[in-house]
């Protein structure tokens, strides 16, 4: 017991985090918006903690069965913790772009800041880094295809007919999916796989093989449980300490993408400097396919069922930037090779969205 409460103690700090969160709530809100905002950015970093065991439980799932199942098992409890903390923001009258900002930052994040830091670290310490491009292809289509159907012809659909579309929506996002889940675990699972010579250090292994597999997923699942408490409270205090900023409501789905996106930033980085650029590309990529046809059903059915406003059709400028991201990604990623070049094109795009983002764009 007391091995389990020792290596799991950034989950209990969370928690901690959480309780006194929780009782100092009417005393941080009473106190202005600097309190407020200084308690949400600490139970953001609780939030980060938490999501960080998630992921490394999920790394030891992912372990034990192999890719491409061990990347789907970390991008699919990534986009959980998402969810969660969308639902119960939009449970507090948020934004009605909230969603929509949050998939658009998380895209943004996944494939320009994620793939392009690590393509760009691991390329100045080992060039040249190969994976499977079939992988990066099969992602790129899906990507492309969904974000297309769920943020860009929106734009066009009247607003009488808006819950007609989004109903179909749902239907296609759900269904994309289920294929996609099909092909990427039987017939076309060699898409999303790389051979590594057998002499790789057995230092570039996943972490913690050993350790028993009822645990991770309870411990997983106690985590998510936490991540919800602390999202419930996080999202009063955010919302209280930028009323009246003039901050731009871009900011919080900024905040949501980041917290989600936490882990798989450490995994990505990790894989890179031991030239597993495979992982790296189902990291990035799986998470910004899983984001997009995963989120967008669940939170268009939340606004279904509870009739908010909810508007999922880009800006104009979020258009272009997303273009332009799925163009290079698409030219980049065509080799089956990757590059210090290819990350720092990436990484500039990555600086963009967030010079627009400063500028309310």
């Amino acid at each position: 017991m007391y091995s389990i409460l020792k290596s799991e103690f950034l989950l209990l700090a969370a928690l901690l985090a959480g309780v006194l969160g929780f009782l100092g709530e009417h005393s941080l809100l009473g106190g202005g918006r600097l309190l407020a905002l200084g308690g949400a950015a600490v139970l953001v970093g609780a939030i980060v903690l938490a999501s960080m065991r998630v992921a490394h439980h999920a790394e030891v799932l992912a372990a034990k069965v192999g890719d491409p199942y061990g990347t789907m098992i970390l991008t699919l409890s990534a986009v959980l913790v998402e969810v969660i903390i969308l639902a119960i923001l939009m449970s507090k009258e948020a934004s009605p772009t909230l969603v929509r900002d949050t998939i658009y930052s998380a895209v943004m994040l996944d494939i320009n800041g994620i793939l392009g830091l690590a393509a760009l670290l691991g390329g100045i310490k080992h060039g040249e880094q190969p994976y499977n491009d079939d992988s990066s292809r099969t992602y790129s289509v899906m990507i492309l295809t969904a974000m297309g159907i769920s943020m860009v012809v929106p734009e066009f659909i009247p607003q009488a007919k808006w819950h007609f579309y989004s109903g179909f929506t749902i239907i296609a996002m759900v269904t994309l999916y289920a294929v996609f889940l099909r092909m990427q675990v039987g017939a076309h699972s060699y898409f999303f796989s790389y051979s590594y010579p057998k002499t790789r250090p057995k230092t570039d292994e996943a972490p913690a093989r050993d350790e028993p597999v009822l645990g991770s997923i309870l411990i997983l699942v106690v985590g998510v449980v936490i991540i919800g408490a602390l999202a419930e409270i996080m999202s009063v205090l955010l919302t209280a300490g930028l009323k009246g900023t003039g901050a731009p409501p871009i900011v919080a789905a900024i905040v949501v993408a980041t917290i989600s996106a936490s882990p798989e930033i450490m995994t990505a980085l990790r894989a890179a400097l031991a030239n597993r650029m495979q992982a790296v590309v189902n990291i990035a990529l799986g998470a910004s396919l899983s984001t997009v046809i995963l989120t967008v059903p669940v939170m268009e059915a939340i606004a279904l069922y509870t009739g908010q406003p909810f508007v999922m059709a880009m800006t104009p400028v979020q258009t272009v930037m997303m273009a332009i991201t799925l163009i290079v990604a698409a030219i980049n990623l065509n080799d089956g090779e990757t590059n210090a070049i290819e990350g720092m094109t990436h990484f500039v795009l990555f600086a963009t969205f967030i010079m627009l983002s400063a500028l309310g764009l």
